[in-house]
């Protein structure tokens, strides 16, 4: 009897060694990665900003807003020239996605209108829903100088006028969400620093 809960014993320092090694492991691992994939994300971020309101000589990843919109964050970039507003970058999101999640960043010129739209990151799929990226066809092109205000974002499948991208309505659906989102989230915002100028103004 004594054998056996000797044994036992031992199998459970063998089990507590390994998984402490592990945690250990893992904890190393993730403190090393952490760091790189930061920066790595970052510079994603800050190639989509320069796509979508180029020319600028600040730092908009510096210069951020955020706002809690659908269970999940938008982002606001602010592009600067000379001290002088070029626009704003929105990181906006669908949950409407073929396969899930899709990040984009949408550029603003003040007046609300599109300057330009980047993927950030999708698991759409390839070949049919990983179209909508540029280069991969010239389904974003369509957006470009739009007036969300005006031209409506939904596909003419749903009485919009975006043309979807072939045999890919779900993610062209879920491409004009995103967009739909930047833009709602883009007048909100705008509209709260209007209104707050004037407020001081009157004070």
């Amino acid at each position: 009897m004594a054998k056996r809960e000797s044994t036992f014993k031992n199998m459970l320092i063998t089990l507590f060694g390994v998984t402490l090694l592990s945690a250990g492991l893992l904890g190393t691992v993730y403190a090393l990665t952490k760091e790189p994939i930061r920066l790595a994300e970052l510079k994603k971020k800050n190639e989509a900003i320069q796509v979508v309101v180029p020319g600028f000589d600040n730092e908009p990843s510096q210069e951020v807003q955020k706002l809690f919109v659908d269970g999940d964050t938008l982002y606001f970039y602010t592009a600067r020239k000379g001290g002088e507003i070029l626009g704003t970058a929105v990181e906006t999101f669908t949950n409407k996605g073929f396969s899930g999640k899709f990040k984009l960043m949408v550029g603003f010129k003040s007046d609300g209108t599109i300057i330009d739209i980047a993927v950030i990151s999708h698991s759409e799929t390839p070949g049919l829903g990983n179209k909508m990226e540029k280069g991969k066809s010239d389904f974003s092109v369509q957006f470009l100088g739009k007036d969300p205000a005006t031209f409506k974002l939904a596909v003419k499948k749903d009485r919009g006028d975006v043309d979807a991208i072939t045999a890919s309505t779900i993610t062209s659906r879920a491409y004009c969400d995103a967009v739909q989102r930047a833009f709602d989230a883009f007048i909100k915002v705008n509209t709260q620093q209007s209104d707050t100028l004037q407020t001081s103004q009157t004070l």
